[in-house]
């Protein structure tokens, strides 16, 4: 008996381990169910309920201040980054919810007891003081619903990224356009590279070299499963991914 629960043990270490070398976002949310849609309501609560690491979401900010969330920054005509709340709430996702606003979000991240983070990705908006802006916007609301424990930032801006920096040092903020090194965003005071999968096949070193400065390696989109065991054996953190079910197996794999 005893043998038994010691064997239990080691695969319950072993799983434990694999989980913390390889972990899963939800490329905007857990969206590919029934009733879901690419960074609605529903697709954040589906991720929630996966308790993975996080689900990543995408916000525009609109002139009189709204952040919006949708990845692309036309919406059915109208263009996000240069529209007023006013034109942009009634606007209908595929799953009839109206478009939110990432306070939306933001609550139900305050009311949940799951473990998974929110993942902002702040758009690169079309200046640098809009972009700048997008990131004082966010931090303000994330410290206004008290989830900044519960919330990382990414961006293809690095003007919203140096802003997160500058506003708040101990934000997790991680770069997404793939053109600079881990060693040039450690000096900038960045946590981490979250970089195309394109990008870190062709820069495989920069996984160790990120390593070495102790930021996280995150790699997008990796939806086959080859990808992401070959990922996972070269020590990546975190796959963002639009099959999560598939790639908790693989990260929970010994």
């Amino acid at each position: 008996m005893k043998r038994v629960f010691i064997n239990l043990l080691f695969v319950l270490i072993g799983t434990t381990i694999a989980w913390g070398q390889c972990r899963v976002i939800a490329h905007r949310g857990y969206w590919d169910t029934p009733g879901a849609a690419e960074n609605s309501r529903a697709s954040l609560q589906n991720a929630l309920r996966l308790n993975i690491y996080g689900s990543e979401i995408d916000i525009w900010l609109t002139t009189d201040g709204h952040l919006m969330v949708n990845h692309d920054e036309d919406y059915k005509g109208v263009v996000l980054q240069q529209a007023t709340y006013e034109e942009c709430k009634e606007l209908t996702l595929s799953n009839g919810e109206k478009m939110p606003q990432l306070q939306d979000l933001l609550q139900m991240m305050k009311e949940t007891e799951s473990k998974t983070k929110l993942i902002i990705e702040i758009k690169r908006h079309k200046t640098k003081p809009q972009n700048e802006e997008a990131a004082r916007a966010t931090l303000k609301a994330v410290d206004e619903y008290g989830v900044a424990d519960k919330v990382e930032y990414i961006s293809f801006s690095l003007d919203a990224c140096l802003e997160l920096v500058k506003c708040n040092p101990k934000a997790r903020v991680a770069y997404l356009s793939g053109n600079r090194t881990p060693a040039q965003l450690f000096v900038e005071r960045l946590t981490g590279i979250d970089y195309s999968l394109k990008a870190i096949d062709k820069n495989p070193h920069w996984i160790d070299e990120a390593h070495g400065l102790h930021m996280d390696v995150n790699v997008w989109i990796v939806d086959k499963v080859e990808d992401m065991r070959r990922l996972k054996a070269a020590g990546v953190d975190f796959l963002t991914t639009n099959k999560p079910l598939e790639a908790i197996e693989v990260c929970k794999a010994h």
